[in-house]
């Protein structure tokens, strides 16, 4: 079974005092009996170390960075040209949404891989159509 990772989901995990770290914690212990394959993009990376180093934390950010970048549990999908171009192009038609950029790559990712389930707190993921964990 493959799970697509959001920022919103490592966030969570990383930061204690967010709202959603119980959750987020919890689900991740509940994952590691049942060794899923993780995918997220080089965007969520992206997001993910800038919100750190954003807070002042940029040996947090590094640390997560490298992490990610090492991580035998997750693949990091790089968002080349054509995959942007194609985010972008999904990104303006949906302007009734606010879908990010990171967002609308998020969801080509997964429906070119076939991945149905998200590990978020992104209610968009679940307007885009699919399953939000936890």
């Amino acid at each position: 079974m493959n799970l697509f990772v959001d920022t919103s989901f490592i966030l969570a995990l990383e930061l204690t005092d967010d709202q959603h770290h119980d959750s987020a914690l919890q689900c991740w212990r509940s994952l590691a009996t049942r060794q899923p394959t993780l995918v997220a993009t080089s965007y969520v990376f992206n997001e993910v170390v800038t919100s750190f180093n954003s807070r002042n934390r940029h040996d947090k950010a590094v640390e997560i960075g490298n992490r990610l970048l090492t991580s035998k549990v997750i693949q990091l999908v790089q968002v080349e040209e054509n995959l942007f171009l194609e985010g972008w192009s999904y990104f303006q038609r949906y302007e009734d949404k606010s879908y990010s950029l990171t967002d609308c790559i998020s969801f080509l990712v997964m429906a070119k891989m076939n991945i149905q389930k998200a590990l978020t707190f992104d209610r968009h993921f679940v307007q885009a159509g699919f399953q939000k964990i936890p």
